[in-house]
């Protein structure tokens, strides 16, 4: 009868402390899985080779990249260079990064703020996609854009005539780069 003998308020404590304990564990364990799985496609990136796409952890911070894009050849945007930011939740993979762009782009499916619609950054995403696939598809978008979805109707608008839309597209990139340089 041993059990009598101890406080209740005492054994309550002690089981709350125990779940809060097993909860950092569970949190601190995720966290170890997803330092891991982002350090192996940090390796990956740099050991690919691909042409046009890189991205590297910002300010030691493994969940915050800063990623950089070129445009792709044959588009009006080859010669280009976009940043990007890119920042991963606790449960990545399991849900998407948070992508947008920094530099200034003129595109039919990027607002104003930097922000994508692109359907692999929201409900196609999947726990196979790594860094090194959102980036390509990035890329490949700036040439094969999905006017029908737009988030700036302008550049949707003008997609069609691809002579005038690469002379607003450079004239505007030049004025954005330019001012953000100044700033």
């Amino acid at each position: 009868m041993a059990s009598q003998n101890v406080d209740p308020r005492i054994t309550n404590s002690l089981v709350e402390m125990s779940k809060k304990s097993s909860e950092n564990n569970k949190s601190d364990s995720s966290c170890h899985s997803v330092k891991k799985r982002l350090q192996k496609e940090l390796m990956t990136l740099m050991m690919c080779g691909d042409k046009g796409i890189s991205a590297f952890p910002s300010d030691e911070n493994l969940f915050n990249w800063i990623g950089t894009i070129n445009g792709p050849q044959g588009t009006v945007y080859e010669s280009l260079t976009y940043k990007l930011k890119l920042e991963f939740p606790n449960n990545y993979p399991f849900s998407a990064p948070s992508v947008r762009f920094t530099t200034p782009c003129f595109h039919p499916n990027v607002d104003e703020q930097g922000n994508i619609c692109l359907d692999i950054l929201k409900e196609k995403w999947t726990a196979l996609y790594d860094v090194r696939t959102i980036l390509l598809s990035l890329q490949s978008l700036l040439g094969e854009p999905n006017v029908d979805s737009p988030l700036n109707s302008q550049a949707a608008q003008m997609w069609k005539d691809q002579t005038t839309y690469k002379l607003i597209l450079h004239e505007k990139y030049e004025h954005d780069v330019r001012h953000k340089q100044k700033m």
